[in-house]
């Protein structure tokens, strides 16, 4: 990075901090504070539910994600529009009537209070935790880019964003993201068009297609019924339903980014833009990895992205065995280079084609097996030597091969998605802090003034929380994958409560109360049996499990203690 990459960077960082504090500088008081008074149109609510879920995450992990996997991951979002439309059906009508500041309020209208204070503890745990991952994912990119203390970095990304969250509430959540989505969505349009201009010199866009379709990227649905696969259609149509159902309508960082809008047909009107773009989205983000694939075609990519692991191993007796490999990798790439550029310019019903087809499979298949030889030469150097090096694929392509300017407005497209996913995070945390454990079990009848102050320490708090979360976090999963799991082991349970709460009408507050936790730590179980080997299922299926678990329990423990009996 150069003076002007830097000049972008935190020229946009730091416009966008002042602009959220400046327009929501005379906010003082709660319902500013934690609904935006209730004045959000439509497109600003869209793109701000957008820009919750978008984390950096998702534009650091998800192309490198396509790079490795191909387009398989997008069936974690084919359950998503049907989601949101129910969310619109049901939960939306519901939060409006009753005013609620968050979501687990109704909880105790329907249920009781230790049934709200449940709910609420289990959305604090996993959005706690996933908003130190979301502060993490960019300072590791920060801090390698720049040769940055990880710590200081941490601490500089945390800090930026608790300022405009202390400062103005949901009001300035969901103002700023507006302008992130817009930073965002032109540098992965311009990060795409310069691949594509890139690869022009060697093959057009149908034949990248061609290529990443020969070598298995393009494969976006699986109909396998294998449970063990972690991602296709089905664990996408029911994992990914549950799991998108459980977010939108029962986590508060999407409910508060909502239940601010004008009115309901707004509220709608936003998630129903989502269910429209949200998948279109994702496709094109892990297309994009899928292009960078084919640029390293062409372009010889390093053995391994994450130089900062190979330098480790300089000076030690396994640099030798690296070196060797090195050399192998080489001599492939050229071959499956010659493999690619032959197929772009043959007919399919040449002979030449298959065979070229044919040697571009197996080179491939041969470069692949030796990025695991260096992986496997790395650890047995270092066992502590991080080998998963999917993250710093996009990095890589962005810092070596975009032009200065482009490079400083695509680490500002990062920061700008950590930034916009954190600030929600920690805007959710404050509020179900604030309303649901110290309005409702410490102080009843405090001031508003009082609430907005504790709303705001609250807001500190949870920042502090989530950077000493970042300082300690280990990133041995991908990222997305690492967010995308920790939802999954709370939010089943989450859902299946409030589901009982809408559908089961016999159902009392003791039952759900024991159900949901019954389910919840058969979940956590049953995901710690999936880390150490015991069984194989694909993580999407936990939401599945905790939600019909909370369900079935329900009825079971309510038969059991007092048949249809109400609260």
């Amino acid at each position: 990075m150069n003076n002007l990459d830097l000049l972008i960077l935190f020229g946009t960082l730091f416009g966008i901090v002042a602009y959220g504090v400046w327009k929501t500088r005379k906010t003082q008081n709660i319902e500013d504070y934690l609904r935006g008074d209730n004045s959000l149109k439509w497109g600003t609510i869209g793109l701000s539910v957008m820009a919750t879920q978008a984390s950096a995450i998702t534009f650091i992990s998800t192309p490198g994600q396509g790079y490795e996997s191909g387009m398989a991951f997008v069936q974690n979002y084919f359950g998503l529009p049907l989601a949101l439309i129910i969310v619109s059906a049901v939960f939306i009508p519901i939060y409006y009537k009753l005013k609620i500041y968050t979501a687990y309020e109704y909880l105790e209208t329907r249920f009781d209070v230790k049934t709200r204070i449940l709910g609420a503890a289990l959305f604090l745990v996993q959005r706690g935790l996933a908003a130190g991952i979301t502060i993490y994912a960019p300072a590791i990119i920060i801090s390698t880019i720049l040769d940055w203390d990880l710590t200081l970095t941490i601490l500089m990304v945390g800090l930026l964003v608790m300022v405009y969250t202390f400062s103005g509430g949901t009001k300035a959540v969901s103002l700023t993201q507006k302008h992130q989505m817009t930073v965002i969505l032109l540098g992965m349009f311009l990060a795409f068009g310069i691949i594509i201009y890139y690869i022009s010199e060697y093959t057009s866009f149908a034949g990248a297609l061609t290529i990443a379709g020969t070598l298995g990227k393009l494969n976006a649905v699986d109909f396998d019924f294998n449970f063990e696969k972690r991602y296709t259609i089905w664990s996408g149509l029911t994992g990914g339903l549950f799991l998108a159902l459980s977010y939108f309508g029962t986590d508060q960082s999407q409910v508060q980014r909502y239940i601010g809008g004008k009115n309901p047909t707004e509220s709608k009107m936003g998630l129903m833009f989502n269910a429209v773009l949200k998948i279109p989205m994702q496709f094109f983000i892990l297309l994009t990895g899928v292009m960078v694939y084919v640029f390293f075609i062409f372009y010889q990519p390093p053995l391994h992205f994450k130089q900062d692991s190979v330098n480790k191993i300089n000076g030690s007796e396994m640099k030798a065995d690296y070196d060797a490999l090195e050399s192998r990798y080489q001599s492939i790439f050229e071959e499956r280079k010659s493999a690619a550029v032959d197929l772009s310019s043959l007919n399919e019903n040449n002979d030449r084609y298959i065979s070229a087809r044919e040697r571009l499979v197996v080179s491939d298949q041969a470069l692949v097996d030796i990025r695991k030889e260096a992986k496997e030469v790395l650890k047995n150097a270092d066992p502590a030597i991080e080998t998963k090096d999917s993250d710093y694929v996009f990095l890589t392509f962005i810092l070596n091969y975009l032009p200065h300017g482009i490079i400083g407005l695509l680490i500002a497209v990062i920061f700008s998605a950590a930034m916009s996913s954190t600030s929600s995070e920690l805007n959710s945390l404050a509020s179900t802090s604030a309303i649901d454990f110290y309005k409702r079990l410490i102080n009843k009848n405090a001031s508003a003034k009082t609430y907005l102050n504790v709303s705001r320490l609250f807001t500190l708090i949870w920042g502090a929380i989530a950077i000493l979360f970042a300082i300690i976090a280990n990133n041995s999963e991908n990222l997305i994958e690492a967010v995308n799991i920790i939802g999954s082991i709370f939010y089943g349970t989450i859902l299946g409560i409030f589901l009982v709460a809408f559908f089961m009408k016999w159902v009392n507050g003791t039952s759900v109360f024991i159900a949901a936790v019954i389910a919840e730590l058969i979940v956590i179980s049953s995901h710690i049996l999936n880390v150490l080997g015991y069984i194989e299922i694909s993580y999407l299926m936990y939401n599945v499990i905790g939600c019909f678990l909370t369900m079935i329990l329900s009825a079971v423990i309510q038969a059991i203690n007092g048949g249809r009996t109400t609260n």
